[in-house]
């Protein structure tokens, strides 16, 4: 059987003399690989076609715009339905592989689009707010009293209107705020947080060693690194670094930008948009530099692409990377929303892995491919396009499709 590495999330608590503190760790331990029931075939399984080694089955359907997954600490899936406002709980309750009872547990947050669990307490993102949801009465669902606001006033004044958060390995708060801007002709962000991956405690304060802590202007006290113009989703690799996904400038034609598919994200740091671009596609050489857009002027606080950051990895233009997950063997795994505008060229919507060595990305290839009829079909209208990624403790993956209100479950095959 093969060997894995197992993501085990646990509290420890801390008695002090005045209180009670809680931290959470993330472990990546050793455990063998159990074989996963493997329904028989199914619809997904005959029009999408996965990587040798995996099998892909139909998990659940008729979800409202699913987006980004979590698997809590009932080992039971969670899933962001977007379009409906919600979150909810797929259980498998038969262990026959697929979904069979579906359990609202909380309603009326207003574009919920990502989840954290973190300890007993669950994190999600809305439009313009980050709830924490505790079960007090252990009943499965949370009641309002158990949904309280950590941050809220998030900017959400049209645009890019998803919201990630994700704790760090330091236990803070980390939230994704795309631009409000989607092409960058007469861009202009009125509100710093925009276009950046925000920074705060589970107290929603702002922690005394952010970057810009101490400038004038109050909103970008809360701001971690900028320029990003938007960063779907993003992880912690076990090492602590940043990868975040990103979505870049429209209008340059079918080939331009390429899509800056993991960038990592350090303190203070500026990822060019909406200046500059990497222009690499591939692997991105350690002495590479950003290259401008010349359609947007520089200013007096951006005056050189040399300010900008580069991306790790890129692709080619308009694949719309959005959910990003690890594999066990340090490869990523990434959806492709595909492209929906291009002229000419059209990008697939599929989920692509990332290969990984020596702690880099430095190739790439399809893993989960079949969401278009053929090729020349815009992902707009396509069978399906994924969204979200999520992997369990046993190695099972799950996709998101907020196309046609799909949950796809791959599992290895044995041998």
């Amino acid at each position: 059987m093969k060997r894995h590495t197992l993501l085990i999330v646990f509290v420890v608590l801390i008695v002090g003399g005045v209180g009670l503190a809680q931290a959470a760790y993330r472990l990546f331990l050793p455990f063998v690989e159990h074989r996963a029931l493997i329904p028989s075939d199914d619809e997904v399984s005959t029009r999408l076609q996965v990587a040798e080694g995996y099998a892909v089955r139909l998990y659940a359907h008729g979800l409202n715009r699913p987006r980004l997954m979590a698997i809590g600490p009932d080992s039971q899936l969670y899933v962001a339905e977007r379009g409906a406002n919600r979150i909810v709980r797929l259980s498998d309750k038969n262990s026959d592989g697929r979904s069979d009872e579906t359990t609202v547990v909380v309603a009326n947050l207003t574009g919920v689009h990502s989840l954290e669990w973190y300890g007993q307490d669950l994190y999600a993102a809305g439009n313009a707010t980050v709830w924490r949801l505790h079960d007090s009465n252990a009943d499965g669902v949370f009641d309002r009293s158990e949904t309280s606001v950590v941050v809220d006033g998030l900017p959400n004044d049209g645009g890019h209107s998803t919201r990630t958060a994700r704790i760090g390995p330091d236990g803070m708060l980390y939230v994704a705020v795309g631009s409000k801007c989607n092409i960058t002709v007469g861009c202009s962000e009125g509100d710093p947080r925009r276009a950046a991956i925000l920074r705060y405690t589970l107290e929603g304060d702002i922690p005394a060693d952010n970057p810009f802590v101490n400038d004038p202007d109050l909103r970008r006290r809360a701001v971690w690194a900028e320029g990003l113009r938007n960063s779907v989703d993003f992880i912690f690799l076990p090492d602590r670094r940043l990868w975040a996904t990103h979505n870049g400038s429209d209008g340059l034609g079918n080939d331009l930008p390429p899509e800056e598919v993991i960038i990592e994200v350090e303190a203070g740091k500026h990822y060019g948009w909406p200046y500059c671009y990497t222009a690499v596609v591939g692997p991105v050489p350690n002495d590479a530099r950003e290259v401008r857009d010349e359609r947007v002027p520089l200013d007096a606080t951006f005056n050189t692409c040399d300010l900008a950051t580069p991306a790790r990895f890129t692709d080619l233009a308009h694949y719309s990377p959005l959910g990003i997950a690890r594999l066990a063997d340090g490869d990523i795994l990434i959806a492709y929303h595909g492209s929906w505008n291009a002229d000419q060229t059209h990008r697939d919507c599929r989920v692509q892995r990332i290969q990984v060595s020596n702690g880099m990305p430095v190739s790439a290839d399809p893993f989960l491919t079949g969401f278009r009829d053929h090729p020349q079909q815009e992902c707009g209208g396509a069978w399906g396009r994924p969204a979200g990624i999520t992997i369990a403790a046993d190695g099972t993956i799950f996709v998101s499709d907020d196309h046609n209100g799909n949950i796809y479950r791959i599992v290895s095959l044995p041998g």
